[in-house]
């Protein structure tokens, strides 16, 4: 009896020297203390693309002067047929492929691949000519549609709306639950498109700190990133309910055994 006992207590004993390695693999940045960040100085900005949605506002010191600038929405019909403004609802701009939009009085802009600031200043210097001398526009653009999504092995897959323009890749997966106990930390994949529209894939290793100075680390306007299951989760998601059924009287005829050896001792 006692020798059918030793291949079960071998198995235990591979599992847990299993659970011990793989526990290494969980803690993120395990380098940090080895390398320079130097590379990662420099603050981010996103730059629009194709397809961005733009909210735009022009501001002056005689709110008549700018309006032309800022159309309303129209999103009701009156009892008489007219459509009437939703206020302080905003026309938005798309960004067509070509990284234009067509703005009021000014006509087509090419705003793609411009920072915000720089979007600013550039619409600013555009309606100038057509306002007062002494007028001193204020131009505020928004990237309206900004966002991210983020799936797999995290607590919580979702899109992510980024009011802010910046957001890490770090801070998406903590928006989405982190990553769970079976998530592939040294194998993130991040998916990107380019203003071209084509895909690119990244690999990135969140055990590496290496990632602070990567330009993967702050992430665009839709990007998605997957995080891949590790070993153990592909294993148990191959075990089958009747390997869980066997596993489970396995599990009690060793207990039964090992309770009969201990009372005929």
């Amino acid at each position: 009896m006692k020798k059918l006992l030793i291949p079960f207590v071998l198995l235990a004993m591979i599992m847990l020297i299993g659970s011990c390695s793989s526990s290494k693999q969980v803690a993120y940045f395990q380098n940090i203390d080895s390398i320079s960040l130097a590379a990662s100085r420099g603050l981010y900005d996103a730059r629009i693309m194709p397809k961005d949605q733009l909210t735009i506002t022009v501001l002056t010191s005689n709110p008549e002067a700018s309006a032309p600038f800022n159309l309303s929405v129209s999103s009701t019909v009156g009892t008489g047929g007219q459509l009437t403004s939703s206020v302080g609802s905003l026309q938005s701009y798309l960004v067509d492929n070509n990284g234009n939009i067509n703005f009021p009085i000014v006509g087509k802009l090419h705003v793609g691949g411009l920072t915000k600031t720089e979007c600013e200043e550039m619409i600013r210097n555009k309606v100038m000519p057509y306002l007062n001398a002494k007028e001193n526009p204020i131009v505020t653009v928004n990237m309206a549609s900004y966002r991210v999504t983020v799936i797999g092995e995290v607590g919580a897959p979702r899109v992510i709306p980024v009011t802010t323009e910046k957001m890490s890749i770090i801070e998406a997966l903590a928006s989405a639950g982190d990553l769970s106990i079976y998530g592939k930390r040294t194998n993130v994949l991040l998916i990107r498109e380019d203003a071209t529209g084509e895909k690119h894939a990244t690999r990135i290793n969140l055990n590496d700190a290496q990632l602070f100075n990567s330009p993967y680390y702050y992430l665009q306007q839709n990007d998605i990133i997957y995080v891949e299951p590790n070993s153990v989760k592909s294993k148990n998601s191959a075990i089958g309910s009747s390997t869980t059924i066997w596993f489970s009287f396995i599990g009690i005829v060793t207990s039964v055994a090992s309770l009969l050896v201990n009372i005929l001792r």
